[in-house]
Formats: C-alpha cells, sequence, structure tokens
C-alpha cells in the first residue's frame, strides 16, 4: 500500500478525491486520514476468484433474503474520527444484513462496517497490509473476514474469537453472519 499523500482527510474529502476523473480504475483506501492506493496488477485470477465467490455468497443470500451484497468498488466508512482521520476500506466483496440495511443502499459510501468483509489476496499485497485491513474491519465492527488465498487454495477465516485456516478440501462456512451458507474451498477457485 502507497501514502499518496501525508495531510489528513476526512471520509467527505475522501469522496472528493475519488470523484477525479484521473483516478479513474486506481484504487484507494483511506487508513485513519490518509489516503493510501491499492496496488494494481490483479491479474485474471484475482478477478475469477472473486467473482465466483461473489457469485456463490450473493446466490445464497439472495435466495435466503439475507441481505445486501456489494463488490470492490463499494467503500464502507469504518470509522469516523471527530478529528477528520476517517477510515473507509473497499473489501473485494462486502455483505450487510437485511436487518441493518432492510432498505438499498444508498448512494455514496456505506456509512458503517459491512458483517462480512471478503479479500482476495494478489501477489501484491503486503502481508503487514492485509494483517492491518482484517485489524480495522474487526475493530469497527465487520464480524467476518475472509482472506482468500488462491496460490495455495486456503481461507483464513477472522472473528472477534480468532482465526483458523480453511484448506483446499475443507468445507468453507459462514457461521451466524450467513446461516446455512457452506461450500468446499475448492469450488472458489478456477477449475
Amino acid at each position: 500500500m502507497i501514502s499518496v499523500e501525508q495531510r489528513t482527510i476526512s471520509a467527505d474529502e475522501f469522496w472528493d478525491f475519488m470523484l477525479n476523473a484521473e483516478r479513474e480504475g486506481k484504487r484507494f483506501e483511506l487508513v485513519e486520514g490518509v489516503i493510501h492506493e491499492m496496488p494494481g496488477g490483479t491479474g485474471g485470477d484475482h478477478g475469477e476468484t472473486t467473482h465466483q465467490l461473489g457469485r456463490l455468497v450473493g446466490n445464497h443470500v439472495a435466495d435466503h433474503h439475507l441481505g445486501r451484497m456489494t463488490a470492490a468498488e463499494t467503500c464502507y466508512v469504518l470509522y469516523k474520527n471527530p478529528n477528520g482521520k476517517d477510515t473507509v476500506r473497499c473489501p473485494d466483496i462486502g455483505f450487510v444484513s437485511i436487518e441493518r440495511a432492510p432498505k438499498p443502499l444508498a448512494a455514496g459510501y456505506v456509512p458503517f462496517a459491512p458483517d462480512l468483509a471478503v479479500e482476495v489476496v494478489s501477489p501484491g499485497n503486503e502481508a503487514s497490509d492485509m494483517h492491518n485491513k482484517v485489524l480495522d474491519y474487526l475493530r469497527y465492527g465487520t464480524r467476518l473476514v475472509w482472506l482468500v488465498y488462491p496460490d495455495s487454495q486456503t481461507v483464513v477465516v477472522y472473528t472477534k474469537d480468532g482465526s483458523n485456516i480453511v484448506l483446499r478440501d475443507d468445507t468453507l462456512d459462514g457461521g451466524d453472519v450467513l446461516p446455512d451458507f457452506s461450500l468446499l474451498v475448492r469450488d472458489i477457485f478456477p477449475r
């Protein structure tokens, strides 16, 4: 993750920053008021894996009327700091329960943390950045985080109670965030 500028800004100022046409095609997040550019070059395997998992989770969510799904372009305001050092994260896949979002999500950032945040890890992602992202999600209210590793075909599942690794031939479930959801990890990845 690369810091774009050192002065701190609010989530509202970040929204204006993101609307600038010269930033199109680039991904940014706001961490404690500092803009960070996310690594590019995610590749086809990242996109295909993200789409496959998003489709599988999204079908389950739609079939059971569980809530709202979002894609990588959707950002969540995890924390509004009175001093303007806000945190805005943009998971590859997000889910918000129907209890928290009974109506369609409005334009702009989602003003709270997702219930589920999924990050598909790319070669350009640094371990420390991913660790900090998971901590932000959990600290600010996300109940379930999945880090998906295409190279090893594993998923690391994080909750406030801890983490566990789900291997390729094991079952990934949605816990109490996505009731009755389960799939074999290998089914996430392109064949």
